[in-house]
């Protein structure tokens, strides 16, 4: 069940309630001091959990006194983002990764929702992306509203590795206010992530019982071309909304290709994943 929130809607219901940030890093350097700054200033504590960072991630987290860090090795989004959600004190707990950024408008709109602090078990908002120098409005990617506000024992991360979701215990609700996400530093760094994440993707999917079919590989690339160019208006965007579906397509495509490596060819697994991740026999 799902209900919009509304500034003046409930009365406020007795204290405050206390509000958690919960961050998983590795290497964030460049991006997690921004990601700090955005809800240092309203939140009680920020958890981090870090997978070992090799740079300055650690010692720029260690500096703010309200960040709690602590590392663990990584064995998947999922599973480290629970570990973080469990370490969390608060009776509300706000998700983030370090990429994204929260705006002063969602804020105000978590603020107010904290005031009134309604009996559900969590909110989504929009995700608004800046990608290529520009904010991306169509193709499937904005208002692309997500819960990430869920109170304490009322949510859990599951999905399939690496494309994460809060699942909530309960009612869940909506507000306003956009949570800025940076996805990629540029065209390149994307496709590294495309081509790290369809390797993630196609290792789970088969690991789950699913096997390589031709028609899938022939077919899904174009079916996500057209998906996000026509039917959701990606040619809006300009030529990155064209961009953006052709990488779209691409991933689609590494993601059919990798299943057949793994199940057909019987690779044991796509090579630019670490030990964690293993093929089941």
């Amino acid at each position: 069940m799902f209900f919009w929130i509304e500034q003046g809607t409930h009365k406020q219901m007795g204290k405050k309630p206390t509000l958690s940030a919960a961050v998983i890093t590795y290497n964030e350097e460049k991006n997690i001091q921004a990601c700090l700054d955005s809800v240092s200033d309203f939140v009680d504590e920020i958890i981090v959990l870090d997978s070992f960072s090799t740079d300055a991630t650690e010692s720029i987290c260690r500096a703010n006194p309200k960040v709690r860090f602590s590392q663990h090795p990584f064995n998947g989004h999922i599973e480290q983002k629970n570990r973080a959600l469990e370490k969390c004190s608060s009776e509300w707990i706000l998700c983030l990764d370090a990429d994204e950024r929260v705006t002063a408008g969602l804020r105000t709109s978590i603020e107010g929702f904290l005031e009134r602090n309604p009996n559900i078990a969590g909110i989504k908002f929009p995700r608004l992306t800046y990608h290529m120098h520009r904010f991306i409005r169509h193709g499937g990617w904005y208002p692309n509203a997500r819960y990430r506000l869920v109170r304490k024992g009322m949510a859990k991360w599951g999905g399939e590795n690496p494309h994460d979701k809060l699942l909530l215990k309960g009612k869940g609700g909506k507000i306003s206010g956009d949570l800025l996400h940076l996805t990629a530093r540029d065209l390149s760094h994307q496709v590294d992530t495309i081509n790290k994440f369809s390797s993630i993707a196609a290792l789970m999917r088969y690991n789950k019982g699913k096997r390589f079919h031709l028609w899938r590989l022939l077919l899904k690339p174009v079916s996500k071309f057209l998906e996000i160019y026509m039917v959701k208006a990606g040619f809006l965007d300009g030529l990155q909304g064209f961009i953006i579906a052709i990488s779209s397509s691409y991933s689609s495509f590494l993601k059919e290709a990798k299943l057949f490596e793994l199940d057909v060819l019987d690779t044991e697994k796509p090579s630019n994943l670490s030990s964690l991740y293993q093929k089941k026999t």
